[in-house]
Order: C-alpha cells, then structure tokens, then sequence
C-alpha cells in the first residue's frame, strides 16, 4: 500500500524517468514520438510476470496471464504507469516545439 508522498514521489519519478527518455530518444533519432510508440511495450515488461521465452513455448496461458495481472492493477500502479505515458508524450511535443522554432538539433 502506498502513502500519499510516495505516490507524489513515484508520480514525479516516472514523468521526469520516460520525458528524459523520451527526449534523448527523440533527438537522437530525429523523430517525434518515439517514446510514445516504445512505452506499451514497456508497460508489458514492468506488468509480465512470465518470461519473455514463455510466450513463445506457451503463448495461449502467458497472454491469460498477463491480460489478468493488467487489469488486477491497482489505482495507484495506474497513476504512475500513467505519469510515464505522460512524459513520454510530453517529449515529443517539446522536441516538435523546439524544431518548429528552428532548433536543429531536435
């Protein structure tokens, strides 16, 4: 069970975690949403439970795994899962601001 102040905390951490993330992955690529695109998958990683091999000798009862243990989730988990998703998409739209006012580099 979280508290208040670490749900603020992790809230914060995964927002500013996956937009400096995001960003470097933006710029260095040269494309906008990137992060925004890779952060499902990411999602799967920190929710499975299962192997990643266990999808592929057993993929009917690793999905039905992972399907229960995604929405078993509780509300906090959400919240922080969303602030990454947030910050992801929040990096894209910085890099799209910073190149539509001339920066090169982004």
């Amino acid at each position: 069970m979280l508290t208040l102040p670490q749900l603020i905390i992790a809230f914060v951490l995964y927002f500013v975690l996956f937009f400096g993330i995001g960003f470097i992955l933006n710029m260095l690529l040269r494309s906008t949403w990137t992060m925004a695109v890779i952060y499902p998958i990411v999602i799967f990683f920190i929710v499975d439970q299962s192997g990643f091999f266990s999808y592929f000798t057993s993929p009917g009862e690793s999905f039905v795994v992972f399907w229960n243990q995604f929405i078993s989730l509780k509300t906090a988990d959400i919240i922080i899962l969303a602030a990454g998703m947030i910050g992801a998409i929040l990096s894209g739209i910085a890099n799209r601001m910073l190149r539509n006012r001339g920066y090169q580099m982004f």
